[in-house]
């Protein structure tokens, strides 16, 4: 891989920091965690007490207050590498919550909730996508209305990561008595009444991460667990699915290079023919373009970890970068398996795991086909309602 000009010393020692606790506390268990279908609370807790999951919360809440999203793009780096349902459930947590919990909190709230979120305690989700909406965030059915100096809250969330071991999850839901377009945040906490998470849903892939549906049959949410302003909600999405795109295109770049990698390692051993199989033509000139499509696409998402250090990123530069790196993860596994042959569709090979795993990253964080539309919008060229 060429050098990385994103990243300090300093970034680089939090890598080291990060490769130790999937070393220590993932690897040896990830046959366990696979079978079981979730991540377990004493690993939460180990990440909380190792600091991981309140990077950018303020040391007065238990965080580490750091302003600087690469560190955030480091942990994901280094997760996805080892698998892309432990990037997918700490992301959700450290990278997509964080800043519903920072930003649109009252100080009550951020004292009651932040420490525990960032040790590990309380578990973290967020409930968009809806049965019937996909990456419609403007269609969605859930609804609030007011009652009793509250909320009460009904309706269905879906393909929710974390969703059923969460002790929190920021849920949008329409508000109808204050306009048709209306939609307010919640944070919805276990054991509210009518608040049931669904079936553990099995996936194609990262058999790892716990992905469930919700259910809220009149939820009563006190006043004090909405988040932000009233029918403020579709904004607030908007303004933050930018970063989520961009802690995706780190964990799918990162991920398709270390299933480059361990694929470069088989070709140089594997034999066919008298001959390690990376030596026939075709195979070295495929594994040429792979190494070059991977390294250039990691230079556009570096470049877009820059600009958003320095506070100019373009969200329209995000939805390229999480629509490229999907695309460009899936066709290096696609081949990654060609090049394993029949070992490659074995599920105990690591290779195959990653190709299942990458499949879903064209569809989550708002489908590939919607990040064209977003960036056809910028070039003037239709506005759709979107993820």
């Amino acid at each position: 891989m060429a050098r990385r000009a994103v990243y300090t010393d300093e970034h680089e020692h939090f890598r080291e920091s990060v490769a130790e606790f999937v070393r220590r506390e993932i690897l040896p268990r990830r046959e366990e965690i696979r079978d079981q279908r979730k991540i377990d609370r004493a690993i939460w807790l180990k990440a909380g007490e190792q600091g991981l999951l309140g990077i950018s919360v303020p040391e007065t809440y238990g965080g580490t207050g750091v302003d600087d999203f690469r560190f955030n793009a480091v942990m994901q780096e280094e997760l996805a590498r080892v698998g892309m349902a432990y990037a997918s459930a700490f992301q959700v947590h450290a990278d997509v919550v964080a800043p519903y919990l920072v930003e649109l909190t009252t100080e009550e709230q951020r004292r009651r909730w932040l420490p525990g979120f960032c040790a590990g305690e309380l578990v973290t989700a967020i409930g968009m996508s809806e049965p019937s909406g996909g990456s419609d965030l403007a269609a969605l059915r859930t609804t609030a209305v007011e009652r009793d100096g509250g909320w009460l809250l009904t309706g269905s969330k879906t393909f929710i990561t974390n969703g059923t071991d969460a002790d929190l999850v920021v849920t949008a839901a329409r508000t109808p008595e204050h306009g048709e377009r209306s939609i307010t945040l919640f944070a919805v906490e276990k054991g509210m009444p009518g608040f049931t998470p669904g079936r553990k849903l099995e996936k194609v892939g990262q058999h790892e991460a716990d992905t469930a549906e919700l259910f809220f049959e009149d939820v009563p949410v006190p006043r004090e667990n909405q988040l932000g302003e009233l029918g403020r909600g579709f904004a607030a999405m908007m303004e933050r699915l930018p970063l989520e795109r961009l802690s995706s295109a780190c964990g799918n770049i990162a991920h398709a290079a270390a299933a480059l990698d361990l694929t470069l390692d088989y070709v140089r051993e594997r034999r066919a023919f008298g001959r390690p199989v990376g030596s026939f033509q075709a195979n070295r000139f495929l594994l040429a373009e792979l190494i070059t499509l991977v390294e250039v696409t990691q230079a556009y998402v570096d470049q877009c970890l820059t600009e958003h250090a320095a506070g100019e990123l373009d969200p329209t530069a995000t939805a390229k970068a999480k629509w490229w790196t999907a695309d460009v993860q899936n066709r290096v596994l696609d081949d990654c398996v060609q090049l394993f042959g029949g070992y490659g569709y074995m599920a105990e090979y690591e290779v195959a795991r990653a190709w299942s795993d990458a499949r879903v990253t064209k569809i989550w964080a708002g489908s590939n086909e919607i990040m064209k539309e977003l960036i056809g919008r910028s070039l003037g060229l239709g506005e759709p309602r979107e993820r």
